[in-house]
């Protein structure tokens, strides 16, 4: 969420995220889900009103996009280490998982489930050791599928510097964001689960 914020500061477009499938499951999840089978979309289509991209489900086709925007620069957020985005991740994303009653868990998480294999070569995520390995080659097959000139190496706390530089645009006068802690996560959830009754 820091990102996508930041990056709607910089660009004055929506960012998409995972949160914008909440609101886009019709369109999204069938996208996504056959971009994950290799079936790609059409991307402008399903990106349409969008400047960027982060996060879920579309960071996990950087290659691809990178291919159909070959004027974006690809920005790859890095934790300062496995450990931190282990504890993270378990402490939200793989507990919503765990969360979720209905054993098929409908086209949404069949959408997540097919991306989180897409990403990390069907490592079991209960398996810390397998995604770990699948973790560090994602992070690897990022770097050497993107020209340098087009990365933007982003860590946790960098700041405006690194993305604007990158984008050669001035640094923006108000403080970098700082957003998505577990909390805001878990509220987040809570709101949509409750918009859904």
């Amino acid at each position: 969420m820091t990102l996508k914020n930041a990056l709607e500061t910089l660009l004055g477009k929506p960012c998409h995220h995972m949160a914008e499938v909440f609101g886009r499951v019709d369109v999204d999840v069938p996208g996504f889900s056959a971009a994950a089978r290799g079936d790609h979309p059409d991307w402008d289509e399903l990106l349409k009103g969008y400047g960027a991209a982060v996060d879920w489900p579309a960071a996990a086709f950087y290659s691809e996009l990178a291919d159909h925007y070959p004027d974006a620069i690809v920005v790859l957020s890095r934790r300062d280490s496995f450990e931190s985005w282990w504890t993270s991740a378990s402490n939200t994303v793989f507990k919503k998982f765990n969360e979720i009653d209905d054993p098929s868990g409908g086209p949404w998480l069949a959408m997540v489930r097919d991306v989180w294999d897409y990403t990390f070569e069907g490592a079991p995520i209960e398996d810390r050791d397998a995604v770990e390995a699948a973790y560090h080659r994602y992070h690897e097959k990022v770097r050497e599928t993107i020209p340098a000139e087009r990365l933007v190496e982003f860590e946790t706390g960098a700041g405006w510097e690194p993305l604007c530089a990158a984008l050669g645009l001035p640094i923006p006068e108000e403080p970098f964001p700082h957003l998505n802690s577990t909390k805001e996560f878990h509220d987040r959830i809570a709101d949509i689960q409750q918009g859904d009754q």
